[in-house]
């Protein structure tokens, strides 16, 4: 059955069938004519899918997003990190990078990120000679840097589910979301040099004070939210409503860029938006659930994981198989799906940090969200950009290559990862 689910799956998305509806279809197709599941196990896995409170993040940040869009925040962002690194090489792509790494600072969110900051972006570069495809590609990648940078969801699933904590989570993902930042604005120099993009001319002091200045308020989010979850005050999904109503009443009482009138059209443009996502996971969470059925998560576990006895070797094959799955499947139901299954085996048997390895399953699935073929945020950026998802995948390519190489890193030199938590929470 699997091999039907998968072969069926990727059929329909060289056809051209929207992925979401591919990925039930495939379901369907595997379920009447391998299976003795009932049909009715697909709709019920579909809402069961998406009926966590922890999905709750997903549309509130989107509502955030929106908020900060309308009234004016994400410019702010945008603008202060156009000032700041403008006249490099590249220095609106870069900016685009800077950009996204605030933001996914507020949100949490990879795919809050590209819907909240991709339209902006892409505009931006467009309208300043870039290629759509490579702005667009630019926006998909920086997103990823949205839960390695806390605050992060899937770390809180982690740190739920293996008894670790959250904190030493959150201190261990800021120096590799740094990393992978500088490796895509080191990426983007080099193409610029290449292809000759456009450069702003260098800013005053005054220019970056004002910027800094402009960007204050925005910036305070993050770190309310951060110091919420961080002493327990709020969950993560309370920290997404809690950065929903800070956009609002900064935009409608301190900027004074949104009227009440708006209101109508931010949130429904939020939910159009959401509703495409959360269609994408319920989908792929009647996927998953088929792959679990069939075990497919234990075997190759298993096959992978009697590879070789070297730790060194299994973290590189752990790491292949979570950039696989994460491509596939909605990071939270990977997290699920494997660690029961690697985390005993991993941390317990070959004695990888628990900390070291949960930042290690955290960036791996964060990077498939921006993977082909089935990456959330592929799709929120051929939405909000207009585009046909083979030509954002070819495009992304080359922006995935330094944030694995930062991966294999961290992989490979755990004090990354460990350092911060081992002076600020030892």
């Amino acid at each position: 059955m699997i091999w039907t689910l998968i072969i069926v799956f990727f059929l329909l998305a060289a056809l051209r069938m929207q992925i979401a509806f591919a990925l039930g279809m495939a379901c369907a197709v595997a379920l009447i004519f391998f299976s003795d599941i009932p049909l009715a196990a697909i709709p019920h896995k579909m809402v069961n899918g998406i009926d966590s409170y922890v999905f709750l993040a997903i549309p509130l940040f989107l509502l955030a997003g929106n908020l900060m869009n309308a009234g004016g925040l994400t410019d702010r962002l945008f603008k202060f990190g156009r000032i700041m690194v403008g006249h490099i090489y590249g220095g609106l792509a870069q900016a685009c990078v800077i950009a996204s790494m605030l933001f996914a600072w507020m949100s949490g969110s990879a795919v809050a990120t590209v819907g909240g900051l991709g339209e902006i972006e892409v505009k931006a570069m467009t309208d300043n000679g870039y290629d759509k495809p490579i702005a667009a590609a630019v926006a998909t990648s920086a997103s990823v840097l949205g839960p390695i940078i806390p605050p992060s969801i899937p770390m809180i699933i982690y740190a739920a589910m293996t008894e670790q904590s959250v904190g030493k989570l959150f201190l261990g993902g800021i120096i590799p979301g740094l990393m992978m930042a500088v490796s895509l604005m080191v990426l983007i120099y080099i193409i610029a040099r290449k292809r000759n993009f456009p450069k702003d001319e260098p800013s005053t002091t005054r220019q970056k004070v004002s910027a800094m200045k402009d960007a204050i308020i925005p910036i305070l989010m993050p770190l309310i939210m951060l110091g919420g979850i961080a002493s327990g005050i709020f969950t993560p999904t309370e920290a997404a409503a809690v950065a929903a109503l800070y956009a609002l009443l900064v935009s409608l009482f301190i900027y004074r860029s949104v009227k009440f009138r708006d209101l109508p059209k931010i949130f429904v443009n939020a939910m159009i938006t959401s509703a495409v996502i959360t269609f994408i996971i319920s989908n792929t969470s009647a996927m998953s659930f088929l792959l679990t059925v069939e075990e497919a998560g234990v075997k190759i576990a298993s096959v992978v994981l009697n590879f070789s006895s070297n730790k060194w070797v299994i973290l590189f094959v752990v790491n292949i198989l979570l950039l696989l799955f994460g491509a596939l499947m909605e990071a939270g139901v990977v997290l699920i799906l494997f660690i029961p299954i690697l985390y005993p085996l991993v941390v317990e048997q070959y004695g990888v940090d628990p900390i070291h390895f949960g930042i290690i399953m955290c960036a791996n699935l964060m990077i498939g969200v921006a993977t082909p073929p089935v990456g959330v945020s592929l799709f929120v950026m051929t939405h909000v950009a207009k585009l046909k998802i083979e030509t954002l995948m070819r495009a992304i390519l080359p922006f995935l290559i330094p944030i694995i190489i930062i991966l294999l890193m961290l992989t490979y030199i755990p004090p990354i990862v460990t350092w911060l938590p081992d002076v600020f929470m030892n």
